[in-house]
């Protein structure tokens, strides 16, 4: 919904200016246009399509390159649709096509995310780090990365 709502203020602001642009716009009037665009195209490109555990990697899939996370050292893998509650972002992208970087809460402490579907947040525990993700299938997940880890 937050994406779809930002995706469609980022192409329609554009598209009201450029309606209303006077014959010589200044360059604040064109920045206006292009930069929603920009952020979008941007945003867009680092979206989550998807997540393979291969070996002892996961990938996060994204529209044009794949994110290469090691397994080794997991500790356990858990499902709890809860986990991203009161999260605070520290660096990265919170929700303009998923929640993307460094985040903080009172349950998980810091932690990395590659999330879309925080009811389908799987937390991934190393010794050293906290990731989450959120696959389609979160059980199933758990179950293969406990196996690998």
């Amino acid at each position: 919904m937050l994406t779809s709502v930002f995706t469609l203020f980022l192409l329609g602001l554009p598209l009201i200016l450029l309606d209303r642009a006077p014959e010589d716009p200044p360059t604040i009037y064109l920045i206006g246009i292009w930069l929603p665009v920009a952020i979008l195209v941007l945003s867009a490109l680092f979206a989550i399509r998807g997540f393979v555990i291969e070996g002892d990697r996961l990938l996060v899939l994204r529209p044009l390159w794949k994110t290469r996370l090691s397994l080794q050292g997991l500790q356990q893998a858990e499902a709890d649709p809860e986990a991203m509650q009161g999260s605070i972002r520290t660096f990265g992208n919170g929700g303009l096509f998923g929640f993307i970087g460094l985040f903080r809460n009172k349950k998980l402490g810091r932690y990395r995310a590659f999330a879309t579907d925080e009811k389908n947040a799987v937390v991934l525990r190393f010794a050293t780090h906290t990731l989450v993700i959120t696959p389609d299938r979160p059980q199933r997940a758990v179950t293969l990365l406990n196996r690998e880890g």
